[in-house]
């Protein structure tokens, strides 16, 4: 496998606490919102991007997820196995980073939710990826085209797109969209065992080697079972 965003690694091992008391009985990512269940956003999204290959790690109710896993016909699927150990969001693509190849890859959370603009997210992505001056490439959303988010932002985006953690007056504050383009070099000296990519992304930071890109479109974050109805009806307008 060669190419930009060929292969994608889901992180769907989360225990989905805040998302309780659904996710007490099913995993956060097979929780349906419209019918449809979150993973199978993300999925949907991969499948029009191209994506040949994807990696889906688990650990809570991990079998309600390998089970979902063998009704999908593309792409080509496997299972990272966190049920010994949840890794985090770092430790558990380094875990699956021997199958996921030599090319930048996508990441992506298995609820990210979103509604494209003129030009898929995915594709942005893959446009704007320059690997001479990036290591990783966030895709990150404009507050007011959040939807169902209460927060302040994670991040500030300079005016050649490099990003800086978001400080009181740091421009117009960003929010982590759930996705990301990543070079495998980004892992070289990544801890082993469980660990956050904030650690990655702080060290890219430091190196002027973490971007970011805004959407277009909008975001819809789905963290309680509260949200859903608002989720549902961005979802339809």
């Amino acid at each position: 496998m060669s190419g930009i965003g060929e292969a994608a690694m889901v992180l769907a091992a989360g225990l989905g606490q805040r998302m309780r008391p659904l996710s007490d009985a099913r995993p956060k990512p097979l929780i349906e919102v419209n019918g449809k269940a979150l993973i199978d956003y993300a999925f949907d999204r991969l499948r029009e991007a191209g994506v040949r290959k994807a990696v889906v790690n688990v650990h809570h109710l991990a079998g309600q997820i390998v089970a979902w896993s063998k009704r999908q016909a593309s792409p080509d699927l496997e299972i990272s196995d966190e049920r010994a150990e949840i890794l985090d969001t770092g430790g558990g693509i380094a875990l699956a980073l021997p199958r996921l190849g030599p090319d930048p890859f996508f990441v992506l959370n298995s609820d990210s939710l979103w509604i494209d603009g003129t030009i898929p997210a995915l594709q942005r992505l893959r446009a704007a990826w320059d690997g001479a001056r990036m290591d990783c490439l966030l895709l990150l959303c404009p507050l007011d085209r959040t939807v169902g988010y209460d927060g302040k932002g994670d991040f500030a985006i300079g005016p050649d797109g490099r990003l800086a953690r978001r400080a009181e007056d740091s421009g117009p504050a960003l929010v982590y969209a759930g996705c990301y383009l990543v070079d495998p070099r980004l892992f070289r000296d990544a801890p082993s065992g469980k660990f956050s990519m904030n650690l990655l992304w702080d060290r890219a930071i430091a190196k002027d080697r973490l971007f970011g890109l805004a959407h277009d479109g909008k975001w819809i974050h789905v963290g309680t079972p509260q949200a859903i109805a608002g989720a549902e009806a961005a979802l339809r307008e």
